[in-house]
């Protein structure tokens, strides 16, 4: 099949990548004219994990290619991915502006019937308004279109994975043409039949992914619904470790025991810097005045948003408590990005950290595997390091703000020798308290006995 994806940004290029690699034709574009020059050069804009391998070799099987005009990606497909960006309105709200956009773009481009497919993160109903649009828009054409939701689950850093082996489909749709073209573009996912770059073989034995079709408007919620859930597990974590802190009990252990119940599960039970990003903050919000709008009170989610945005607060707070003093203080950060495996620092919380840091008159040195060239372009007034040994270089405090897995392994004794004062202030969990004692570093962390 012939598609064209539109945006280019973490969900549309590995949604387009991924689609070109289990055999369809795909054209991306993006009204970003940058990103498109540096993807026909062979450049990739964003860091994840695998797109290094799909993309080329897509691009040289003639499956994959990129065009700056949307009405060349028009012209081309049978059916539009819409994977443009949302971001929030100053009111919490969804900004649907670029979905508007595309609608007219496609509607007044398009000579024959297409199925437009939202890709994006949208709230209910969203569905409908763009079916009216396409239909506004198209009224001296008269060209008619399928509109369908098809919500993203793609985790940044095993966004490639998670596209090919997915764990559900869902498919909003209001007829049955729209899903059966549905259905074709995502045939081989569903029957395995596809070499995987990510694993060593495909697994076609394993379980296939589960097919759920619902209508528009149930699609479009459920994103926002589980988005939020985990948003609200994390913060649930969060309060426990304050209060295990409180008791002389050990969040890890709590959560471990906890995520042994299969009705709640070890995922998002983590406590620590809070999560951030650009998905689940903004879909909180989107959420909660969806509801507001429509009568329904979610105070529930508003207190697990109080709860996240405290934890930077009461994280400056372990480390003032230990160095009596920032103001003046040479301080190194571990990590910058909201993640590990990626380079996306929007909304990242090790970012307000720093902010905070600097308003506190800290002298701060970081250094993230990835996510460094994002982050100059937010903090350019702080120093930035080769290495995690750099940054601990005369430090009178380390924080660890994202859990990269190589910071798990870094010679520690290498690292107390190279800090003024062997403080390790950890905002994710990520180490063991005793060793780091053993090793003879003073040791703040989350919920855990210091």
């Amino acid at each position: 099949m012939k598609i064209s994806v539109i945006g280019t940004g973490y969900v549309g290029l590995v949604t387009g990548a991924c689609l070109a690699e289990i055999g369809h034709e795909v054209v991306c574009t993006d009204n970003d004219a940058s990103k498109i020059e540096m993807l026909e050069a062979g450049g990739i804009p964003i860091y994840e994990p695998g797109l290094e391998n799909v993309i080329p070799r897509a691009r040289k099987e003639g499956r994959l290619s990129f065009r700056a005009n949307p009405a060349d990606a028009v012209a081309f497909g049978d059916a539009f991915f819409i994977c443009v960006g949302t971001p929030p309105l100053p009111n919490g709200d969804a900004d649907l502006s670029a979905i508007d956009h595309v609608a007219r773009v496609i509607a007044t481009e398009a000579k024959s019937p297409k199925l437009v497919i939202e890709k994006s993160t949208v709230p209910a109903r969203t569905g409908q308004e763009l079916k009216r649009a396409l239909s506004v828009y198209a009224r001296k054409s008269n060209v008619k279109f399928h509109v369908a939701s098809n919500p993203e689950f793609l985790r940044e850093g095993t966004a490639v994975g998670d596209f090919l082996h997915p764990d559900r489909i869902v498919v909003g749709v209001d007829d049955e043409r729209a899903e059966r073209q549905l259905k074709d573009i995502y045939r081989p996912v569903l029957d395995r039949k596809f070499n995987c770059p990510v694993h060593t073989s495909c697994c076609p034995d394993g379980p296939a992914p589960v097919w759920q079709t619902t209508t528009i408007n149930s699609a479009e919620l459920i994103k926002h619904a589980s988005n939020s859930f985990l948003a609200l597990k994390i913060s649930y974590a969060n309060m426990v470790a304050d209060l295990a802190e409180q008791l002389g009990a050990d969040i890890g252990e709590v959560v471990r025991a906890m995520g042994m119940d299969p009705r709640i599960g070890p995922s998002f039970l983590s406590a620590g810097l809070g999560y951030g990003g650009f998905c689940l903050p903004k879909d909180l919000q989107a959420f909660v005045h969806l509801a507001e709008r429509s009568g329904v009170d979610f105070t529930m989610l508003r207190e697990a948003e109080k709860i996240n945005k405290r934890r930077i607060g009461h994280f400056v707070e372990k480390l003032r408590g230990a160095l009596w003093v920032v103001r003046g203080k040479q301080i190194g950060v571990l990590g910058l990005a909201f993640k590990p495996n990626t380079d996306d620092v929007r909304f990242a919380p090790a970012i307000d950290l720093v902010n905070h840091l600097l308003g506190e008159g800290a002298c701060v040195r970081a250094y993230d595997p990835k996510a460094m060239e994002k982050a100059r372009a937010i903090l350019p007034q702080i120093e930035y390091a080769k290495s995690a040994y750099e940054a601990a270089k005369d430090a009178e405090a380390l924080i660890i703000a994202t859990e990269w897995d190589e910071f798990r392994k870094l010679d520690w004794d290498r690292i107390r020798e190279a800090m003024a004062r062997p403080l390790i202030v950890d905002g994710r969990n990520l180490l063991s308290p005793r060793e780091m004692q053993d090793r003879g570093f003073e040791y703040r962390s989350f919920g855990r006995p210091d």
